[in-house]
């Protein structure tokens, strides 16, 4: 018996990003959440701020991680473009604590058995936050990384930076964040 077709996103959500008042939201279920709420938490805020993929985010290794100069290596997947993107209070204090309970790992993010964390964990568990936060829709990981360009497109950052910052190689997928942001409307009706 063939599986029913898959139900288009727009069908699903009225977007694919998160506002970052939604993304603390989902922060907060997700530390909430069972014994690992710091590290799942944690995985959740370094995928947003640094819009990162999925595979991206449990691949990420110590060795990327800087913690004395706060810097982070970001090795991006699907032929993106690596960057170094500085780390802010939030996330080192957080890194901190992780490397802390777990000492003897490689990966940044593990599982109880000190293995890299899956990616199908991670979606389960984003998606779990994501009810528990009740935003009103389905939520799941790549959603992070739109939200990291729907936000730098809402500072008024520039799309070549946006473009870096993310990994594109192709400018017309950073675009994409541009048209999302409202911000730029704001000046266009003087009441």
């Amino acid at each position: 018996m063939r599986p029913p077709p898959k139900q288009p996103n727009a069908e699903r959500r009225s977007r694919e990003h998160l506002t970052p008042a939604e993304i603390d939201r989902l922060v907060a279920a997700a530390r909430q959440l069972g014994r690992h709420g710091h590290r799942d938490a944690t995985m959740i805020l370094i995928a947003y701020r640094h819009g990162l993929r999925v595979s991206e985010l449990v691949g990420l290794r110590r060795d990327q991680v800087d913690l004395r100069q706060g810097l982070l290596h970001v090795r991006r997947r699907k032929n993106g473009l690596p960057s170094t993107h500085p780390l802010r209070g939030p996330e080192i204090r957080a890194l901190r604590k992780l490397f802390r309970d777990d000492l003897e790992t490689p990966y940044v993010f593990v599982s109880e058995r000190k293995a890299p964390m899956t990616e199908a964990t991670f979606r389960k568990l984003v998606a779990r936050a994501g009810e528990v936060a009740r935003l009103g829709m389905p939520i799941h990981p790549h959603m992070l990384r739109h939200s990291t360009g729907f936000k730098l497109a809402n500072d008024g950052q520039d799309t070549r930076a946006i473009q870096h910052y993310l990994g594109h190689r192709n400018i017309q997928h950073t675009v994409l964040y541009t048209h999302l942001a409202a911000e730029r409307f704001n000046d266009f009706w003087d009441d």
